[in-house]
Order: C-alpha cells, then structure tokens, then sequence
C-alpha cells in the first residue's frame, strides 16, 4: 500500500472515525427512535476494537456523558456509562480475534451485559421494584421489551458500522490504484 495512504488511513483511524462515531451515536440518542435502539453500544464496540486503547474506553463515556446532558440526566447514569465502557472492554477483546462470530458474540454479550447490569441497578436503587427475588425477576422481565430493542439495535448499528468501515478500509488503496492506472492510461 502507497505509504501516503496508510498515513491517511491512520490519521481517519484515529480521528475523523471516532468524531463521526460520536457524532452518529449521539444523533442516534437525539432523533426520535424506539427505545434503547441507538448505536451507542457499536460505537462502543468498534472504538474497542479499531481505536486506540483510550478512545475504548473514553469514547463511549462521552457519547453518554454528552447526549445524557442534553436528554438529562438520571440518577442510574454511572450504570448505564459503565455498560457502555465495558462494551469497550469487549471490543478490546474482539481486537486480537476480530471475525464474524467474535463480532457477533462480543455484540450480544455486550446487550447482555448493559440489560442485567442496568436492570439490576433499577431494581436495586429505586422503588419501582421489591427487593426481593420475585422483585428481580419482574424488574428483569419488564425489562424485556427494551432488551429486544437493544439487541436489535447493536447489530444493526455493529453491521453498518464495522460493514462501512471495512468497506472503506478495503475500497480505498484499490480506488487510489485504479485512479493511478487511469492517470497512467490517460497520458
């Protein structure tokens, strides 16, 4: 590959992908959606797995911290913000095992993850539910109609978000060869 290609492709890496990220993350949370199906969860994802470590970790903390002081805040915000973190986590996982199945199973495990964890934090810190095992149980089983939006939402937003990427990532340095060659053809 040309070497001023793979510097482009190494300056959008590391910053015009995680802007765009936020900005469709965040756009996600601010148009009107179902609930729960936004693309914070794949942003957090794919930062772990093509960014650098800190963008893992940072970017899905401030695509929370940013669309939560415009929706507003709540007093579970640091469960919800930690799910996201963590489904950083799991793309630094994916990182050194990326393929279709890791993917996969990094992006249900991360929907898995942010509905026990904030579910859990409902039932514990607010007095919607009885804390009692029967109050867990209804807590988690109401809970479900927003988990299958989020769900959905993951591998939609996973799929157009990784699909995109690698499209680019593999078109690119072939639309830069064909355009040398007609240039070459052409004189």
């Amino acid at each position: 590959m040309d070497v001023k290609i793979q510097k482009i492709l190494k300056i959008a890496d590391e910053n015009l992908i995680a802007i765009l990220i936020v900005v469709l993350a965040i756009s996600t949370r601010l148009l009107p959606h179902p609930d729960n199906f936004t693309a914070v969860g794949a942003s957090a994802l794919f930062a772990g797995v093509y960014l650098k470590k800190k963008y893992a970790l940072w970017l899905p903390l401030a695509i929370m911290v940013i669309s939560d002081m415009i929706i507003g805040l709540h007093n579970l915000i640091f469960f919800t913000w930690g799910s996201f973190m963590l489904m950083g986590i799991i793309g630094l996982w994916i990182r050194k095992r990326k393929n279709i199945p890791n993917v996969i199973f990094g992006t249900v495990t991360g929907s898995l993850s942010f509905f026990f964890i904030t579910n859990f934090a409902v039932w514990a810190f607010t007095p919607m539910y009885a804390k009692t095992a029967q109050g867990l149980v209804q807590c988690y089983l109401m809970g479900l109609p927003f988990f299958r939006n989020t769900i959905a939402g993951d591998l939609f937003y996973v799929g157009v978000i990784f699909g995109a990427y690698e499209a680019v990532r593999y078109l690119l340095p072939k639309l830069r060869t064909n355009r040398i060659l007609a240039e070459n053809i052409n004189k």
